[in-house]
């Protein structure tokens, strides 16, 4: 009796969970052949699934940028993995990235991970297709339209100013990461929402807590139970969402008086009611949610680099306060900046580019194919999800010398006109769906390069930082920088 007792229990804690591993991961290389398509004729591109139903989520999450190199190393510039519960192709290189972004609605569509989905919602213009994406997206430009862009240029202006004023009145360090997305926040919330200041300061301690909550869950496993990442991704959206709320009220009571500037959330309320839809709260709240994180959120972690290659790089400070002067001299009033003074500005444009293009804030974008097709000798299913990088795609572009160089000048001279090389440089995108905020974001970050070289020394107290991804691209350190006021010469 004892005998079978032994046997029993040895059965049930060692035998049968090895047993229900073998078959786990015998079904999982059955799923990993049956994905394949039978009338294409091509191969599954190179690499592997990882763990069963995990797939390599966790390696991506822990590692990010590490694991992108490992893979394109090991694999090329199109590989297969498996990502937050789908199966994915990631496609580098500008040749095959320009056959995905032209490829939109006939070999791909749009579709972020399914956490994503659930935490930015369904109304969002990221997951919006066809008529639909283009109504909203119309909508949306017309407040990034060069008028509007003019009107917010005080505005960025008197926020970039008074964070400047606080981090040199410091006399401790300044976690500059931190700061930037408090700074970028705050004009978002006051420029594309239109939220009053003294509102933003009520809030601005909880909301910012909570969008930092959100981001941090955006990409996790769609598994919504009690302190999963998901759950707590949407109770931060849910607090987000009530802020947001009652400022869209406020706006709906006043949205028939006749005023000299519609921010981008009045212009989707007046485009949902010059297109006959009954009013929808939700949807209103799920893309004022999405351009607040697109708007702030990006643009905080290039302005982060923009100090940190700046710091790395004086002679570029330099270079870019030569032209300040020379540009002051000709009668540039930069005290009150304007769109045209900006224009002119084209080596500090040049510093931004480089900037971009060494780290980009997005990585990569979403798609999945609505049907099979073949890319570069390899097929896509359909189904899979596939993922453009634009952060390995600026890495092995042929258009860059020197490529772990910061060289602002290199964009002094266009790139070529061909149709590769435009796909060699794409921060912002491309294709129907490029970065809808791309203009306000180049205006923005271009006053704010010049209000930092003007009025600021900075130094980095920790050297280069290590980078990592988390959506966006971020220094694990927070960038730890001492500020000093700059006396002009």
């Amino acid at each position: 009796m004892a005998l079978n007792t032994l046997l029993a229990t040895c059965l049930c804690t060692l035998v049968l969970p090895m047993l229900l591993f073998l078959a786990a991961v015998k079904l999982w290389s059955i799923y990993q052949i049956r994905g394949r398509d039978p009338s294409c004729r091509s191969p599954l591109p190179p690499g592997s699934m990882g763990l069963p139903f995990i797939g390599e989520t966790l390696q991506l999450v822990l590692q990010r940028r590490r694991f992108l190199r490992m893979k394109r190393q090991k694999y090329g510039f199109i590989y297969r993995t498996h990502l937050f519960g789908s199966p994915t192709v990631r496609v580098t290189g500008a040749d095959n990235v320009r056959h995905i972004l032209l490829g939109e609605h006939k070999l791909v569509t749009a579709q972020w991970p399914a956490s994503v989905r659930t935490i930015l919602g369904s109304d969002t213009l990221s997951n919006l297709h066809g008529a639909q994406h283009k109504t909203k997206r119309k909508a949306i430009m017309q407040a990034f339209s060069w008028d509007a862009l003019q009107h917010y240029i005080p505005v960025i202006q008197e926020e970039v100013r008074g964070a400047m004023r606080e981090w040199l009145e410091r006399d401790t360090c300044v976690m500059v990461y931190p700061e930037m997305k408090r700074l970028m926040f705050r004009i978002a919330m006051r420029i594309l929402l239109g939220f009053a200041p003294e509102q933003i300061r009520t809030d601005e301690q909880q909301l910012v807590e909570a969008f930092e909550e959100m981001i941090k869950n955006l990409f996790s496993l769609p598994i919504d139970v009690p302190f999963s990442g998901l759950y707590r991704g949407l109770k931060a959206r849910n607090f987000i969402h009530s802020k947001i709320e009652e400022n869209i009220r406020k706006k709906v009571q006043e949205c028939d008086r006749e005023v000299k500037h519609r921010d981008a959330l009045q212009q989707l309320i007046d485009s949902s009611k010059k297109n006959g839809e009954a009013f929808s709260m939700q949807a209103i709240k799920e893309s004022a949610t999405e351009l607040l994180f697109g708007g702030h959120e990006t643009t905080a972690s290039t302005a982060t680099s923009l100090i940190m290659f700046l710091g790395l790089n004086p002679e570029v400070v330099d270079r870019l306060r030569q032209e300040l002067m020379e540009k002051q001299e000709q009668g540039v009033d930069l005290q009150s900046l304007n769109i045209e003074s900006l224009e002119q500005l084209k080596y500090a444009g040049c510093v931004i580019k480089e900037t971009l293009r060494l780290n980009p804030p997005v990585p990569g974008g979403f798609r999945v194919a609505v049907k099979t097709f073949e890319l570069n000798g390899f097929q896509i299913p359909k189904g899979w999800n596939v993922i453009y990088s634009i952060c390995d795609t600026h890495e092995v572009a042929e258009v860059f010398p020197n490529k772990e160089e910061f060289q602002p000048e290199r964009f002094m001279s266009k790139l070529s006109k061909h149709s590769s090389s435009r796909f060699q440089y794409i921060p912002f995108g491309g294709g129907s769906r490029m970065c809808v905020g791309k203009e306000f974001a180049k205006v923005l970050l271009k006053i704010f390069l010049v209000e930092v070289a003007r009025h600021s020394n900075w130094t980095l107290l920790n050297g280069p930082p290590t980078m990592k991804t988390g959506p966006t691209v971020y220094p694990v350190d927070n960038l730890p920088t001492k500020f000093t006021s700059y006396v002009h010469k």
